[in-house]
């Protein structure tokens, strides 16, 4: 395999450090090999002294990074092996390490930040977006639940935004990304590489983050007009303030505001296709994650997975919507109303 074959490339630029996922075909979705790779050579780069920042990026123009290689931690686990053990374990440990990274971290997003790649950004220190991104937590669609720090991340934005984001799987553009605080800067896609340029004319004669803020600031915005979650955010919070799906789902059915109307039926349609197991596992595990540590959240997550391959929804959920495509989950159980607490109960006793 060439340098420009590898899975993650590596670069240094008048003093950035630069990774670049390196799947493009495969949305950059990340492996084992991969998390090694980032984890091993950011922390090489912290005690490199000659490099004083890191950029963080993904190949090709659909995707930063559109999750974990879910398919072959689902081929793993089908052949009676460990690598979806392995897998969360070390992402999670890269996912925590980044979030207390000692140098700048700037995550430059292009496309699809789902799952593994929300993980992977949002503890860097800057992340920047275009006007083409879309970010989200879509698990709950596959029968798993917003892992990879999302039970601390998600709960901690703005009401409850984060709550309704795990609960649906929905993906959110750049101005609701801005608006949720899940990315610090949008620069026009066109500027990426100007962006770059510009990092590559740096003499770094100020401390390296002031410099790259005060960059960000006069090339990117941090807001953009017309942020959905504006105009919805009364209702999401009156909806999603609730302790129980049973009591979400009443409240949505309950809406009479027009304005409201039509996207709290469309949203209680959509509650009505994920796996019921995940939805209500995630609604508890965020509502916990509140009061949790960063490292309590992960620790919490790895409890779920250690139990979700056998107990939960996503070897389905992998196999109607990846394997065979029928698109026809038999969720386990079908529906919500089956849900009982002390299921949800049970996968959090000993976390």
């Amino acid at each position: 395999m060439t340098q420009a074959e590898a899975p993650v490339l590596i670069e240094i630029r008048n003093r950035v450090g630069y990774l670049t996922l390196n799947r493009p075909a495969g949305l950059n979705a990340l492996t084992l090999p991969m998390v090694r790779t980032l984890h091993r050579q950011l922390q090489d780069w912290a005690d490199d002294q000659d490099v004083v920042a890191v950029v963080l990026r993904g190949a090709g123009e659909k995707a930063f990074c559109a999750g974990g290689d879910i398919r072959s931690l689902y081929d793993s686990y089908q052949n009676g092996e460990n690598l979806h053990r392995e897998f969360f374990e070390e992402e999670y440990a890269l996912d925590q390490y980044i979030h207390a990274y000692s140098k700048p971290l700037l995550a430059l997003m292009n496309g699809f930040v789902l799952g593994g790649g929300m993980g992977l950004v949002q503890g860097a220190s800057l992340r920047v977006i275009s006007e083409r991104t879309r970010m989200g937590m879509p698990e709950v669609g596959i029968g798993y639940f917003p892992d990879v720090g999302g039970s601390y991340f998600l709960p901690r934005l703005p009401g409850n935004l984060g709550i309704y984001m795990g609960v649906t799987g929905n993906h959110v553009g750049s101005a609701d990304a801005l608006y949720a605080g899940l990315a610090d800067y949008c620069v026009p896609h066109e500027r990426f590489a100007e962006l770059e340029q510009r990092l590559d004319e740096r003499d770094w004669s100020t401390a390296p983050r002031a410099e790259l803020t005060a960059l960000l600031a006069s090339m990117g915005s941090t807001e953009l007009p017309d942020a959905p979650f504006k105009m919805l955010f009364p209702a999401i919070e009156k909806h999603f303030s609730h302790d129980s799906i049973a009591a979400i789902r009443e409240s949505l059915a309950g809406e009479t505001r027009a304005e409201y109307r039509d996207w709290a039926a469309e949203t209680l349609k959509l509650i009505e296709s994920r796996s019921p197991l995940s939805v209500s596992v995630t609604l508890e595990m965020l509502r916990r994650g509140r009061k949790l540590s960063l490292a309590e959240c992960f620790r919490m997550e790895l409890h779920l997975d250690r139990q979700w391959f056998d107990k939960g929804d996503i070897i389905e959920g992998v196999r109607a919507l990846i394997v065979d495509k029928d698109k026809s989950p038999r969720w386990s159980p079908p529906t919500l109303n089956e849900v009982t607490p002390q299921r949800v109960a049970d996968f959090f006793a000993g976390a």
